[in-house]
């Protein structure tokens, strides 16, 4: 199934003109969110940006989509797998499994994995800065490996994105990764995740 436009259409739409001013006019950089009891998701970055982020999974809020999460990275699935979209101001989109490997390419964000699609698992947690979420086409429930992290808020997201966990460590490697300068983000050269682990 194509997944052309992963956080598809009417949704980049409106986030994109909520941006307008709100989101790039956020000065204050809220505290990050305390670790909480887990599973970490660690990822060590490579590119123009390197480090590592750690990201405090949530199963309470996302039980299924979470397993798949430590599934593919338990697997090396997620190893060298690029941050294909990115919008200044707006999000880091990764985890295309399938067509983003190595370079990436003009494939990368269609794909997703052999693991079958996900069904919703929409909470009350909102889309602040330093979340992560499930990137989907317009169904609901086909989420499949692919997710992002927030730069910043975005509360028109809330109830529409599974949330699946929270950037507890490295969201200033997070602010440097690579940005877009392509049609919807599209990141030429873009910076990758060079290894992904799972930790208790």
């Amino acid at each position: 199934m194509s997944r052309d436009g992963f956080i598809a259409g009417g949704i980049f739409a409106l986030g994109l003109a909520a941006l307008g001013g709100f989101m790039l006019s956020q000065t204050a950089t809220p505290a990050l969110a305390e670790d909480g009891p887990g599973p970490n998701l660690v990822i060590e970055v490579g590119g123009s940006a390197q480090g590592e982020i750690v990201v405090d999974l949530l199963p309470d809020a996302a039980p299924k989509h979470v397993e798949q999460i430590v599934s593919l990275a338990k697997s090396g699935a997620y190893d060298d797998v690029v941050f294909h979209r990115v919008i200044d101001g707006f999000m880091a989109q990764t985890g295309d499994v399938q067509y983003g490997k190595g370079a990436g390419g003009d494939m990368a964000g269609m794909g997703g994995s052999d693991l079958p699609d996900l069904p919703a698992e929409f909470s009350s947690v909102s889309f602040d800065r330093g979340v992560v979420g499930m990137a989907r086409s317009m169904d609901p429930n086909s989420a499949n490996s692919q997710f992002f992290i927030m730069f910043a808020p975005a509360p028109h997201l809330d109830g529409q994105y599974t949330v699946v966990g929270r950037v507890v460590a490295g969201m200033d490697l997070v602010d440097a990764i690579k940005k877009g300068d392509g049609p919807n983000g599209a990141v030429s050269t873009p910076d990758r995740m060079v290894k992904v682990t799972v930790q208790p």
